[in-house]
């Protein structure tokens, strides 16, 4: 498999999983508060990499004494973002909480050509247009149907764009980090030292008394943690910035069709959310957009 291939294969699992990741996480805000929710995620995730490094490579572990400012940095960033996404998660529903966290890849991709010096052909440009005016079409149709209250509604909102914004100031680490260090080394610091941040915020209680479902769902939660930015870790090293962007904006695309069949299947333990043809189009816009931008420019063919 070619570097261009795997690439694009890490960033779809990346947002595969996300996709998925907003409904789990509204289901378990019923019954865990959100702050002891990301401080789970955190804590399974890291335990679980830093067992791996204690095993196959201890010299790794030296990493959690000398952290590069960057990496603490980028700790932080992260933090901010999994607090933000959540609380998002609480005051809204997960459709808007994924149109709207969109913002953080958009900014990175940003960063990819303004930072990073990355170039794009003349295609993948059109596609990054056709992309976002999917997403305008589809952010604006779901916007008219995911508003109820208005003062909870603005809460999630600002904290869905605070997630967003630290989210790309990490990735942006990330991706200059990732160059120097490896991804899942890089990782079990970004999961460490949140863990421990989070920690005096935890209700222990509100975890002692979960069903065993309840636990189920908390463990899919931190393994998606693990998995997710692992696989979007490792993508930093085959392919640019602006494609990895992309690529995981089609969370909403995903997250809407998994909501979509729970409400055909009539489940109760989490509330519709609704599509109209506008909002359908605009996903197909950003589908179109995404397979413009992630495929080889002609030049790269001939060599």
């Amino acid at each position: 498999m070619s570097d261009r291939l795997k690439g694009i294969f890490l960033a779809s699992t990346t947002a595969l999983l996300w996709g998925f990741l907003a409904i789990a996480l509204k289901v378990a805000d019923t019954n865990v508060d959100p702050l002891t929710i990301v401080w789970f995620r955190f804590t399974l995730a890291f335990s679980l990499l830093a067992i791996y490094h204690a095993i196959k490579a201890p010299k790794e572990l030296n990493i959690l004494r000398k952290p590069p400012l960057l990496l603490v940095l980028a700790a932080i960033a992260l933090s901010c973002n999994y607090m933000g996404y959540m609380n998002g998660i609480h005051y809204t529903s997960p459709g808007n909480t994924q149109i709207i966290i969109q913002t953080g890849p958009i900014l990175l991709g940003a960063y990819g050509f303004l930072i990073f010096k990355e170039r794009l052909s003349k295609k993948q440009i059109f596609g990054f247009v056709v992309a976002s005016i999917g997403f305008l079409v589809f952010y604006r149709q779901q916007l008219k149907m995911l508003i109820g209250d208005e003062q909870t509604y603005n809460i999630g909102v600002w904290w869905v764009i605070f997630g967003a914004t630290t989210w790309s100031v990490y990735a942006a680490l990330q991706k200059v980090l990732v160059r120097t260090h490896k991804a899942q080394t890089l990782n079990m610091f970004l999961y460490g030292l949140p863990s421990l941040a989070f920690l005096p915020w935890v209700d222990f209680q509100s975890l002692g008394s979960l069903s065993v479902s309840g636990w189920a769902l908390m463990a899919f939660l931190g393994l998606n943690t693990l998995v997710a930015y692992g696989t979007l870790g490792a993508s930093f090293k085959y392919i640019e910035a602006n494609k990895i962007s992309i690529i995981i904006t089609l969370n909403p695309i995903i997250t809407f069709g998994a909501m979509a069949v729970l409400s055909a299947l009539d489940i109760q333990w989490i509330d519709a959310e609704k599509l109209n043809t506008l909002a359908i189009l605009g996903g197909l816009l950003v589908l179109a957009g995404a397979i413009l931008v992630v495929s080889k420019r002609k030049e790269q063919n001939n060599k």
